[in-house]
């Protein structure tokens, strides 16, 4: 996944847009993905009652405050989600889809109703489906691994050359897009990465099964994405041969 051909095939802020109009539906089940984990490893219901050990229930609150409520470039509090959507906006890149999809899930509740009024593609459906089969099997030690093992911190040094190559020409338009992907190494790849694999080693314990499902569901997970990161790829190639034709 990390050598996939997508980098490469971002050359210019057209195509990043593409990607970043994927790559959000990634962000947002991310968010699905922690919420479900906080809700099942800690009380979030009145009357409070204390729920499974207090180690895990530090881990994810720990990661839940620094993704929910994170700090832009001007100190502002926010979700990672929203910083997201600040970057897509100040690039250009089409936030409609993504809006529309989380408007209609608010009044149906149901994905697959949200997924055809926003039109979302096909590749970023897929992805979000199995996170929510993730989400629904109950499951915290699979929830955990596919959280852990599966995310954002796979993304590879070579990414962040080209947008940073792709700043130095368009400052003023991905700034946001570049400060989310340093504070996300700064935060996510250091501090969150060690407090997730300390929660996912405590979930799956001594059991050889738990740590054999984890497994099993974390390479379902990274097939889903490198499908997501294939949609994105075609959708770009589809945009450069239309251009050059």
């Amino acid at each position: 996944m990390i050598n996939h051909k997508v980098y490469a095939a971002i050359k210019e802020i057209e195509d990043l847009k593409i990607f970043m109009q994927y790559h959000i539906y990634a962000v947002w089940d991310f968010m699905s993905l922690l919420k479900s984990l906080q809700q099942h490893l800690t009380c979030t219901s009145v009357p409070w009652f204390p729920t499974g050990p207090a180690d895990t229930r530090y881990l994810i609150n720990e990661i839940v405050a620094g993704e929910e409520s994170d700090i832009d470039s001007f100190g502002v509090r926010k979700s990672h989600f929203e910083l997201y959507l600040d970057a897509m906006a100040q690039c250009g890149a089409d936030t409609a889809p993504i809006e529309k999809f989380i408007a209609n899930l608010k009044e149906t509740g149901d994905l697959q109703t949200a997924f055809q009024v926003a039109e979302v593609p096909m590749a970023a459906q897929a992805f979000v489906d199995f996170t929510f089969q993730v989400i629904d099997s109950n499951k915290n030690h699979v929830q955990s691994a596919v959280f852990t093992f599966g995310r954002e911190d796979l993304i590879p040094g070579m990414f962040i050359s080209i947008v940073n190559d792709i700043h130095q020409n368009f400052p003023e338009s991905i700034s946001i897009f570049k400060y989310y992907l340093e504070r996300h190494i700064e935060v996510d790849g250091d501090h969150h990465s060690h407090l997730a694999l300390e929660m996912t080693a405590k979930l799956c314990g001594d059991e050889e099964e738990y740590w054999a499902e984890a497994a099993q569901l974390t390479l379902q997970s990274l097939e889903k994405r490198i499908q997501l990161w294939d949609g994105a790829y075609n959708e770009i190639m589809a945009r450069v041969s239309v251009a050059v034709g």
